[in-house]
This record gives C-alpha cells, sequence and structure tokens, in this order.
C-alpha cells in the first residue's frame, strides 16, 4: 500500500493506514504501537523536510527475514551527512532532532540513502521472524496503483528453487479490478510452476491467461550452478541486468499474455559480479540511469526499487519495480 503526505492531516491518515496494515500481515499488537510512531516519525520528516513524500507499506520475505517494511520517499533537499542527521539532537529544521534516532531504536533494520538535491529514501523493517536459510537473496520492491483505483493491476512474485532464484514481474492489461485479476492468475501459475523452466512458466501463464483481458509479463531466474542468467519476456516489461561492466536491457518479445505471444523464447546472460536484476512494468518510464544517483546500485534493493518509482513512475499508470540481488 502507498499513501501520500502532502499536509498535517495527512499525518494520522498514514499512522491509521499503516498501523491497519500492518495488522492484516501479522504483525503482532504489541509492536504495531511502534509501528504507528514510526509511521508518525516518517510523516512528519516528509513534511518538514521536503515539504511532502509518500509511504510504502509492505509485507516482506527475504534473505534479511518477513516482516513489514516502510519506505518513506522525497524530492526534497536531500542529507548531506546522514551519518550525523541519525544522532539524537541533530536537526537542520529547527526541531528537536530525535526523528531518525527514535525510529533506529524502535525498528529492527533502518536503511537510508540521500544526497544533496536527489531527495531521500528511508527503509524500515520490522522482523516477525528472521531469514530462512532458503532464502539467499535481498529483495525490493516499490507498487504503486494507478491514481483513484483501490487495487493495482500490476504484481510480482519470487521463489527460490533448485533451479535457481526466480523473480515473476507481471502488469495487467489496462488497469483496475479486471487487471488485477489476470496479475493475480499470472502469480498463482508462477508459484504452482516456479520449478519448471522459465519458458514453461511463461507458456502456462500465456494458456492460464486466456479468458482474461491479458498481461504483459516476464520471468528472470540467476542459474547460479550455470552461471547464467535466465529471462523470458513477453510484452512490455523492462528488464536490466546491472553488474560490474554496467547495464545491460534483458530482451522481450512483443505480445501479450493470454492473447498474442507469437514467440515465447529465453534469453540468457552471464552471471557476474554479483548482479543486479531490476524489472518493472511500463508504468515507469525506461529512461532511467543509476549512474544519475552516486552510490545507490550498492544500497539495498528497497532503496533502489523506492528511489526509481519515485522519480520515473508516470502520471496515469499502474506501476511496479521489482530489484533482487542474491546473497553473497
Amino acid at each position: 500500500m502507498i499513501t501520500a503526505v502532502t499536509d498535517a492531516s495527512q499525518v494520522a491518515e498514514a499512522r491509521r493506514l499503516v498501523s491497519g496494515y500492518a495488522r492484516s500481515t501479522g504483525v503482532p499488537e504489541a509492536r504495531v504501537g511502534s509501528v504507528a510512531i514510526v509511521v508518525t516519525e516518517l510523516a512528519t520528516n516528509l513534511l518538514k523536510h521536503a515539504g511532502s513524500g509518500h509511504i510504502l507499506a509492505t509485507h516482506r520475505d527475504d534473505g534479511e527475514g518477513v516482516g513489514l517494511e516502510l519506505l518513506a520517499l522525497d524530492r526534497g533537499g536531500g542529507m548531506a551527512d546522514v551519518g550525523r542527521c541519525m544522532d539524537d539532537g541533530y536537526s537542520t529544521a529547527g526541531s528537536p532532532g530525535n526523528g531518525l534516532g527514535a525510529i533506529a531504536r524502535l525498528a529492527d533494520d533502518i536503511r537510508i540513502y540521500s544526497r544533496p538535491g536527489l531527495g531521500s529514501a528511508i527503509m524500515v523493517r520490522f522482523f516477525q521472524q528472521t531469514a530462512r536459510d532458503t532464502q539467499r537473496a535481498f529483495l525490493g520492491a516499490a507498487v504503486a496503483a494507478y491514481p483513484g483505483e483501490q487495487v493495482c493491476g500490476d504484481n510480482w512474485a519470487f521463489s527460490d528453487t533448485a533451479q535457481g532464484r526466480t523473480l515473476l514481474m507481471v502488469d495487467g492489461a489496462g488497469h483496475g479490478i479486471e487487471a488485477a485479476r489476470a496479475a493475480d492468475l499470472a502469480v498463482q501459475i508462477f508459484r504452482q510452476h516456479v520449478a519448471a523452466p522459465c519458458v514453461e512458466i511463461v507458456e502456462r501463464v500465456h494458456r492460464a491467461l486466456m479468458p482474461t483481458r491479458g498481461a504483459a509479463v516476464a520471468v528472470a531466474r540467476i542459474d547460479e550452478a550455470a552461471r547464467t542468467i535466465r529471462y523470458v519476456g513477453v510484452g512490455n516489461i523492462c528488464g536490466t541486468l546491472v553488474t560490474g561492466e554496467g547495464a545491460r536491457h534483458m530482451v522481450s518479445h512483443n505480445g501479450t499474455a493470454g492473447h498474442v505471444a507469437p514467440r515465447i523464447r529465453e534469453f540468457t546472460y552471464d552471471y557476474t559480479s554479483n548482479p543486479l536484476v531490476i524489472m518493472h512494468s511500463d508504468g515507469l518510464t525506461s529512461r532511467w540511469d543509476l549512474a544519475s544517483y552516486p552510490g545507490l546500485v550498492t544500497q539495498h534493493p528497497s532503496l533502489i526499487a523506492g528511489v526509481l518509482l519515485r522519480d520515473h513512475r508516470r502520471a496515469r499508470d499502474d506501476a511496479s519495480v521489482v530489484a533482487l540481488r542474491p546473497l553473497v
């Protein structure tokens, strides 16, 4: 879920919405109070230092653990010294300066990406369960529905199997309930057949979506044994592989899964330099460049996903971006 914070009246609304979401995802009631305080601090900081921003709440399950993740995103002036801003008593706005320090004490993890002139992205996590041995990847995602819609036609899923860490991105045609139904069905088929070859997964999704309005679909698999990234895409999903050698766009064929998919083909790319895989729907422009954000490529995938959504989201579409980095 995503909530905008543009004036003081929305601080309480953000606290209410995120607290309710936390309960719905299994956060113990004893910790919901901490979540509420953190949301209040994040929302207040957005107004105080940037004038406005957004807070995203997501259930996360990856190599760090299972629990609630919050992302606070703004386009303000940014922080020149993140470490100093974490110290109690330090403030650039004439306030007591306890916000980030209080968040760090209440949460299980906090990560910050901020540069002068580039705004800030703050990730906060509350863990309900420590990482499982089978989860060998860092994941980050940021999703926003078409303005005014209650459901999102974009969806994604991840599974770590013997065949490799496998990621699905799906963008249901259009937006609203019917787009969400197509995307949800694609996720269901992916989970049922995730151990299959990537081409077979996409073929099964294509057949399953025939009664729906269809979707753009892509599957990426990090095959560590073969030192290969496998990628199969149909439609307007953008897949990018980022390594020490630079960024490379992965190939999707034209079409719409469920309707017209004349070529479902796998492309392979070399697995080198602890790769970062980024996939997003066409709700984001494809003209982003991580080199424009000094140091971002080394940050947690959630911060990468959040910054890309914040700065490159199209105004009138569902939007989603997922970043995946294997654990080393």
